[in-house]
């Protein structure tokens, strides 16, 4: 259970997802929360009626927030101070790397994460689906879902709850390949 895990959500503002509206993130540090951050995030671009209908974000709440450069460089270290988690990660670590990608900022070539969806997956096998909000609701867990911070702290307290159980995470890590976008296959020879 010891170890530092960075549990992360985004929100998007069009069905394009490369850039974030806003980002929650939750530290788990020695079998608890140790941190939480949210902060809404200007995408400098349009958005979708669906993702306004979905997360209630609108172009007027960001036009003075952060932009995702200015919001790097604080939240930079703290994605660097631990195992990145999210629940159905391939798509926030998508949405990750494409911002930096996008803005030009240097990060890591590759950059391992585990999936709450995943390991729910493999040790909640009884449950109809794993959505966050079925994950939230079986665990008694407040959920404000599809709110990066509320999202991001379901996400931290389902991956203490398998820590918590005596599962190990090191069985879900994965590396992301932040330059092609996808997640890198064992044994494929990039690192």
């Amino acid at each position: 259970m010891n170890g530092r895990y960075i549990a992360f959500d985004v929100e998007t503002p069009n069905y394009a997802n490369d850039r974030m509206s806003a980002i929650g993130i939750t530290v788990v540090e020695a079998g608890e929360i140790a941190g939480e951050y949210y902060t809404l995030v200007n995408p400098e671009q349009r958005f979708d009626r669906f993702n306004i209908a979905l997360t209630g974000i609108t172009p007027e709440m960001v036009a003075d927030k952060p932009t995702f450069p200015e919001l790097w460089r604080e939240i930079g270290p703290l994605m660097d101070s631990g195992l990145l988690i999210a629940h159905n990660a391939p798509f926030d670590m998508s949405v990750l790397a494409k911002c930096l990608r996008d803005y030009g900022i240097c990060w890591h070539p590759t950059v391992r994460y585990a999936c709450t969806c995943q390991m729910s997956r493999r040790l909640l096998p009884q449950l109809p689906n794993h959505k966050l909000n079925t994950l939230s609701d079986y665990l008694g867990l407040e959920l404000d879902h599809h709110h990066a911070g509320s999202d991001s702290m379901a996400c931290g307290e389902i991956l203490l709850y398998h820590l918590r159980g005596g599962a190990s995470v090191a069985p879900f890590i994965r590396t992301y390949d932040m330059e092609r976008l996808c997640t890198v296959r064992a044994g494929s020879g990039r690192r």
